[in-house]
């Protein structure tokens, strides 16, 4: 089982697209894939149609009260699976500081569906938090957009800096640009210095595009109403690239 926790600091730089398009696209392989959305905005879980409620909400999840297995729920599409967001995720912090040994609290509840799915995405909410260390814990691969911006450039340089102070030395870090426009010059100059600078960054960039903003009216993957879109197109390339770093194979 590989664990891929879509993250970044700040908000608004497309992570639930790419866990929704990833994994679709993964799905279609084919890998048994699941997304667990832990964001309580609940947009993943929004884009699949699935009402974004947990009986028990995350105290019933996190004590143990409900199984994973209890919550999943079937997408539209073959092989691929969600565990949709709650409402009261928005105190997982809370409820896991209660909880023993929180930060391997999420990693102890996924090792049951291992046998399942090959494949799970954690789409996350922003900041650094009692929950994000709990996903760095459960996870294999930190997947993280960034919008060419100066601001989002110093969240990249925190993450790693984050990375490397707490020794997390078995989670790989697989930066890519997100929501790029190369209409704007200082998109354009950012993504090049950037490369220069931090070589781990993924050669896909995923497109400033109306398609994907088109996702939550079609309530679908892009792959499904615009097949042959740039913007789909990128995240067929992101994911050949994420897959051969992991070394998954289908």
């Amino acid at each position: 089982m590989t664990v891929i926790a879509c993250y970044n600091i700040k908000g608004g730089v497309g992570k639930t697209a790419t866990v929704v398009n990833l994994a679709y696209i993964a799905a279609k392989k084919p890998i048994k894939t699941l997304i667990w959305d832990l964001d309580p905005q609940g947009a993943s879980s929004f884009y699949f149609r699935i009402k974004p409620k947990i009986k028990g909400g995350s105290k019933a999840v996190i004590a143990g009260e409900r199984d994973l297995d209890d919550l999943i729920k079937a997408t539209d599409f073959e092989n691929l699976d969600l565990i949709p967001a709650d409402f009261s995720f928005r105190n997982l912090d809370l409820v896991l500081d209660e909880a023993k040994k929180p930060t391997a609290r999420l990693k102890k509840l996924l090792k049951p569906l291992q046998q399942e799915y090959p494949l799970i995405f954690l789409d996350c909410p922003p900041n650094i938090s009692l929950l994000s260390e709990a996903v760095f814990s459960a996870s294999d691969v930190l997947l993280s957009p960034i919008i060419p911006t100066t601001l989002s450039l110093r969240t990249l340089d925190l993450l790693k800096k984050h990375l490397k102070d707490n020794k997390l030395k078995q989670l790989q870090l697989l930066p890519f640009f997100s929501m790029a426009d190369r209409r704007k010059t200082m998109h354009r100059d950012i993504m090049a210095t950037l490369q220069e600078k931090h070589p781990d960054i993924c050669q896909s960039i995923i497109p400033y595009a109306s398609e994907v903003e088109r996702m939550g009216l079609e309530h679908n993957p892009v792959g499904e109403f615009m097949p042959r879109s740039r913007s789909y197109a990128a995240y067929e390339a992101l994911w050949d690239e994420v897959q051969e770093a992991i070394g998954l194979k289908p």
